[in-house]
């Protein structure tokens, strides 16, 4: 039987990865400054206070407003360097680098950043319909101490994230939230192999 790990869980409040690991008999803790959206180990605050807590595993969700080449264009409008998207954007680098850096199993989400900011290479990008879900969206992984992420699902039949009204593109005012929201067929992925 696999040892029992202790997983923290940044930057998460759907509790999709914490719960994946915690069903397969692991302690999973998701810490956010928002509340939890469903029951779990939850820790809401600032995630760099919980770091050193001798974690077995660390999966890190930063956000990713200022460091995602999607929002690139914002840096430079009119031709000339937003200084204060910029300074944002190193903030965001140093949050994110907090995780990279950690001395254990680490797995740091992202969108494909802006080479503006320098951030190491990532390691993988999977899609969501390699892991049963219709959809086109890349996310990139930067992994240390863990193996790639295998696909597990492949659905051939999806839809792509260009297209207005799909997923990606409805709620208005949730818009960001729902697009941040993590695909539970790569969390179950994450907790099948790396758990």
């Amino acid at each position: 039987m696999k040892r029992r790990l202790k997983i923290l869980v940044a930057c998460e409040y759907s509790g999709t990865v914490r719960d994946a690991f915690t069903k397969r008999g692991h302690y999973a803790v998701s810490c956010d400054i928002i509340p939890s959206e469903s029951p779990g180990e939850h820790i809401q605050d600032d995630v760099l206070n919980h770091l050193h807590k001798g974690w077995d595993l660390i999966i890190a969700h930063p956000p990713c407003t200022y460091l995602s080449n999607a929002g690139a264009r914002h840096l430079y409008p009119k031709g000339k360097l937003n200084e204060v998207r910029y300074k944002k954007g190193l903030e965001a680098k140093k949050f994110f680098m907090c995780f990279y850096n950690m001395d254990c199993k680490v797995a740091v989400e992202n969108p494909i950043p802006s080479t503006v900011f320098e951030l190491p290479k990532y390691d993988q990008i999977v899609q969501p319909y390699e892991y049963g879900h219709p959809f086109q969206k890349k996310t990139c992984l930067w992994l240390k101490n863990l193996p790639k992420l295998k696909p597990t699902n492949i659905v051939k039949e999806r839809e792509s994230t260009k297209i207005p009204g799909n997923w990606y593109n409805k709620g208005g005012k949730e818009r960001q939230k729902n697009r941040a929201k993590f695909f539970q067929g790569i969390a179950e992925a994450m907790a099948d192999q790396w758990g």
